[in-house]
């Protein structure tokens, strides 16, 4: 046995393996429920973490926190060892670290709506085209005017901002309609109603948090506790579409390795893919093929094979088939289709198999050391070290308590960002405007001021008497009466008088 492979279980004659090198290679694991694929994946999440491989898996059912917990032994258990093989199985615990996004069951889980970003955000809110180009506007305004968009409050307000300022802004970016962001607006609220508002915001998670070894060089498994979170689908399969990204981009390039850097396993996979658009499908397809090299490998765990779209199951090169049971014409598709992505086994029939298969047992094949696929084997897989199970609430808490994260993002932090920030700008605005008003107020004030004063000099100045004195009064007579016959006359006889003239 090499030190680099994980046990799967046996076929009665010979050991299944997964080679750990090939673990970036991505991986698939399908079956109906109740047929083991849980198990399958706890046995894959020890084994990578014995490796020192750090695990970041998904518990949609609860029953993945007993990886925190050790088995206990059962004849049943001792029977598969024996027919498998298997000598010095020991039960133990795996070092585990508790994540929820509701901060109940784990540490919380958050990130900011700038790091989601706009094609994923349009997808968690179910956007048309035209409204996710709304919101890639909104993004882009934001990064061109230095605001922050952490949680759902900011993005509120920068979309207020752009249905505010839309006649300015449509010279730079392009028509923007009222209507499509109220019904963005619309979505938001939806959105907080399923629980979304808690998962924007900072802390934000760390990635290194999730990348972590003990004391003892394992790797440190963290489990998403989804029991709640599933019932918002939609917020589920985001957040690991999400985390995936992150990986890719903020992760160094690697190439192959003896072993992968992480291994994540994404239970319940078809909730991803189900009525995904064409860029969101591309961009999944993108992350499955470009994180390989980042040393990142990818389990996808689902019922049918065809959960997951051609594009990404061929990057998919170890297979897990559980049991299927074709009970409608959809399960016989499914059930040949599953059987067609396998290399045959001359030794029986796969398509027939796979309906046969008990709980328990698998078909496997994975990639050797060159990366070429094995024959499919009908195998019984192995048990786990860990404890069937969940483990007990109390245990859950003395782990979360015990757990050097505790401290870290427990309490929520709320900075100055687009939210504050465009409010200071209305401040701002409003406070100017006052200012203008009480100008245009006081110099309104100070022009009725001067009209009263001017009217006020005029009636302060002195009028003249209408009584007239006697010389006024001669001399008016006098002009009066020159203009007469008689005044005619009269001066004649004057100007006679003077001139020596009778």
């Amino acid at each position: 046995m090499a030190d680099n492979d994980i046990l799967l279980g046996g076929t009665g004659s010979r050991q299944v393996r997964l080679n750990a090198g090939m673990a970036n290679r991505h991986g698939l694991i399908t079956g109906a429920t109740g047929t083991g694929k849980t198990v399958t994946l706890q046995v894959l999440a020890e084994s990578f973490s014995r490796l020192g491989v750090p695990v970041f898996t998904a518990d949609v059912k609860g029953d993945l926190s007993g990886l925190a917990g050790p088995g206990k032994d059962n004849p049943k258990i001792d029977e598969r060892l024996r027919f498998i093989g298997v000598e010095g199985h020991a039960f133990e615990a795996s070092p585990t670290v508790f994540w929820d996004v509701y901060g109940k069951k784990g540490h919380p889980v958050r990130t900011t709506v700038s790091e989601m970003g706009p094609i994923l955000l349009s997808n968690l809110l179910e956007l048309n085209e035209t409204q996710e180009g709304i919101l890639q506007i909104a993004f882009s305004v934001a990064d061109d005017e230095g605001l922050l968009l952490l949680d759902l409050k900011d993005l509120r307000a920068m979309l207020n901002w752009v249905a505010d300022n839309a006649r300015e802004l449509e010279r730079s970016y392009g028509r923007i309609s009222s209507a499509s962001v109220t019904a963005i607006l619309r979505r938001l609220l939806v959105l907080e109603e399923a629980g979304g508002e808690i998962f924007f915001g900072e802390p934000a998670i760390r990635i290194e948090h999730l990348m972590q070894n003990d004391f003892s060089g394992r790797g440190v498994i963290s489990i998403l506790d989804a029991t709640t979170l599933y019932h918002s689908p939609r917020i589920y399969a985001t957040f690991l579409l999400w985390l995936l990204s992150e990986l890719m981009e903020e992760l160094p390039e690697r190439g192959d390795a003896d072993r992968p850097r992480l291994v994540f396993f994404f239970d319940e996979a078809h909730l991803l893919f189900d009525n995904a658009p064409k860029a969101l499908l591309e961009k999944i397809t993108q992350v499955i093929r470009l994180i390989r090299s980042k040393g990142v490998g990818v389990f996808f765990i689902s019922q049918y094979p065809n959960d997951v779209p051609d594009e990404v199951i061929g990057q998919l090169g170890n297979r897990v088939q559980h049991a299927l049971r074709a009970f409608t014409p959809r399960d016989r598709k499914a059930l040949r289709a599953a059987a067609e992505t396998f290399r045959e086994n001359p030794a029986f029939d796969t398509e027939a198999v796979i309906g046969q298969l008990g709980v328990g047992e698998a078909l496997i094949s994975t990639l050797d050391a060159k990366g070429i696929p094995s024959m499919v084997e009908r195998t019984l897989m192995a048990p786990p070290r860990s404890q069937f199970g969940p483990i007990d609430e109390g245990r859950r808490a003395e782990l979360i308590s015990r757990s050097p994260l505790n401290s870290t993002y427990e309490r929520t932090i709320d900075r100055e960002s687009a939210y504050e920030m465009l409010q200071k700008r209305d401040q701002e605005i409003r406070a100017q405007r006052e200012r203008e008003a009480q100008a245009a107020a006081q110099e309104k004030a100070a022009a009725e001021r001067r009209r009263q004063e001017e009217r006020a000099a005029r009636a302060a100045q002195p009028s003249r008497s209408n009584r007239q004195s006697v010389g006024e009064a001669l001399a008016k007579s006098v002009a009066r009466t020159i203009g007469t016959t008689l005044g005619r006359q009269i001066m004649r006889g004057i100007l006679g008088s003077i001139t020596g003239r009778r």
